[in-house]
């Protein structure tokens, strides 16, 4: 088993993915609503099961939204890491922002992902060791060093909440987009400059966003400013941030700035 074998049941299992929902047309699919709320469709579980038969192997685990917890996982060494459907939301809206992430992870690091991102017609994969492809070509994180004008990819709920209101006054941009993990893929692409999110994120929501950054050369980190680890018993982190190597410092020094501000 190589990383380049794990690239390509990636890749084989977006090719799935994508080929399962093009049975279904975003915005004229009914959900139901889950403990807590949030919605799932026929289209999800078809895409978990799908991605459920091809991933995981004898002795890997295995986590996803749309499968009960199997607390076995916390004993394997590699454990398979996904959101069949990221960005339910707007996929059952009709907002073109969602798509399938497929994350893995060794020892509690991302080491290789994969995101589908149907509406843009767009695929991309990464492991540390190969590096990132979109669509078959080459990418990487941008070269920024300065947060002025950069392009900052912000949660749309996150935003219509109000919660991005502190930032009114920020010298970058800020483009509100539906799914955490289309945002940190297109980041690691360099389709976009960060990404930030300050509330509570599963596993499943980030891990291949992670391992795709960290492919690109970027830098993803906690709010307590520490490398996510994955595979834990409690899969949830606080927040999560994903920029350019060189963005991460500015980054950290500005909402350090802006929050200390406001509680000051």
């Amino acid at each position: 088993m190589t990383r380049a074998d794990d690239l390509q049941r990636i890749e084989d299992a977006l090719e799935r993915a994508r080929s399962i929902l093009e049975r279904f047309t975003p915005g004229q699919v009914e959900a139901r609503r889950k403990k807590g709320g949030d919605p799932v469709t026929e289209a999800d579980m078809a895409v978990n099961e799908a991605l459920l038969e091809l991933l995981p192997r004898t002795g890997e685990g295995w986590l996803s939204e749309e499968t009960v917890d199997d607390p076995a996982r916390l004993e394997c060494e590699r454990v398979w890491i996904v959101d069949p459907l990221d960005g339910t939301k707007e996929f059952v809206q009709g907002i073109p922002e969602w798509g399938v992430s497929i994350g893995l992870a060794e020892r509690g690091r991302p080491v290789a992902g994969g995101v589908c991102i149907p509406s843009r017609n767009l695929v991309i994969v990464g492991a540390e060791e190969i590096g990132l492809r979109a669509n078959g070509e080459p990418r990487a994180t941008r070269e920024l060093t300065d947060l002025q004008g950069a392009r900052i990819l912000a949660s749309r709920s996150e935003v219509g909440r109000g919660e991005w209101d502190r930032f009114g006054a920020a010298p970058f941009e800020i483009v509100p987009m539906g799914s955490v993990a289309c945002k940190m893929a297109l980041v690691a692409a360099g389709m976009a400059d960060a990404t930030w999110t300050l509330v509570p994120k599963h596993e499943w929501d980030v891990a291949a966003g992670s391992a795709l950054v960290r492919a690109a050369g970027g830098a993803v980190w906690t709010l307590d400013g520490s490398e996510p680890r994955f595979n834990r018993e409690r899969p949830k982190f606080r927040g999560l941030l994903a920029a350019p190597a060189g963005l991460e410092q500015p980054i950290r020094d500005f909402l350090r700035e802006v929050i200390d501000g406001m509680s000051g």
